[in-house]
């Protein structure tokens, strides 16, 4: 009888841990890696909220042009000539916030600054009651328009930043560079040398949730709110349901007489312009501006 021996198994060799420097690290990070993963977000800490420290301060009059729409105005006319005996509204203070977003600000201060180039004698051309008014709109100083000192105006980045959309427009007086809102005629936002200038104040007495993270908000009233109620309360042109179905059926139809007849559409039945504006200096921010 044959007798069947089996083979003991040979022993494993003894495993040689080889431990580089450059693996140790790695290790090291994938393990922090891991762990930083496993933390509930609960233990972050918040971002920090954004820097509304007011660092500049500029006043804004605004007034009713009464002769504005005179039959024997001639092209030549401008604000400053047609509206003399012009009813005042009242004085805004706006505070501005020059450290969250300086570009804008800078720019911002350049308009109320500017001899000849300024927000001066330029109308508010849209009012969305319970909502916001927009002023600054580009084009031809004898029609109330702005022509901005291109010169004096630095390119704004900051319409890409996104750190620049952190704030909300959530109360009225809230200041704010019209970008989504902008009604500037696309023949002047297509010159190489465009400047945005146009801006946008609410008016409350709500927030305005569909213009957050689309505008810049750089800014607050101050001081004139009573001014910012009165603006809102001046009446605007309200098309008929008619003629807004009109319009869209012309927009459809790829008529750009629709965008044109849009135009129109909440502009003031009263001429609101900005009379006066400039720069208030201050020694300590904690104190009262006085106005000039």
């Amino acid at each position: 009888m044959i007798k069947s021996f089996s083979t003991p198994p040979l022993p494993h060799p003894p495993l040689h841990l080889h431990l580089t420097r450059r693996s140790f690290l790695l290790s090291t990070t994938t393990t922090t890696a891991a762990t930083s993963l496993a933390l509930p977000a609960a233990s972050l800490p918040p971002p920090p909220p954004p820097d509304t420290t007011i660092t500049d301060r500029v006043f804004m009059d605004f007034s009713i042009c009464p002769n504005y729409f005179k039959p024997d105005r001639t092209i030549s006319d401008d604000l400053a000539s047609l509206c003399s005996d012009s009813l005042p509204l009242g004085r805004l203070v706006l505070g501005l916030y020059g450290r969250l977003v300086p570009l804008t600000v800078a720019n911002f201060k350049s308009m109320c600054t500017a001899p000849g180039s300024s927000y001066r004698n330029t109308l508010v051309n849209k009012i969305f009651p319970g909502q916001y008014f927009l002023a600054g709109r580009q084009g031809r100083r004898d029609k109330g328009e702005v022509r901005p000192p291109l010169s004096e105006l630095a390119r704004n980045t900051e319409a890409v930043d996104s750190r620049a959309f952190l704030l909300s427009h959530s109360r009225a007086g809230v200041v704010s560079l019209c970008l989504s809102e902008n009604d500037d005629d696309d023949k002047i936002k297509m010159d190489p040398e465009y400047r945005n200038v146009e801006f946008l104040i609410t008016t409350g007495p709500g927030p305005c949730p569909q213009l957050d993270s689309k505008n810049i908000v750089f800014g607050t009233v101050l001081e004139g709110l009573d001014v910012v109620t009165a603006i809102a309360s001046i009446p605007t042109y309200k098309p008929s349901e008619r003629i807004r179905q009109l319009n869209d059926l012309a927009e459809f139809l790829g008529d750009d007489r629709a965008q044109n007849a849009r135009a129109m559409w909440n502009k003031p039945l009263k001429t609101v312009y900005i009379s006066d504006c400039g720069e208030l200096k201050v020694s300590k921010p904690t104190l009262s501006p006085s106005l000039p």
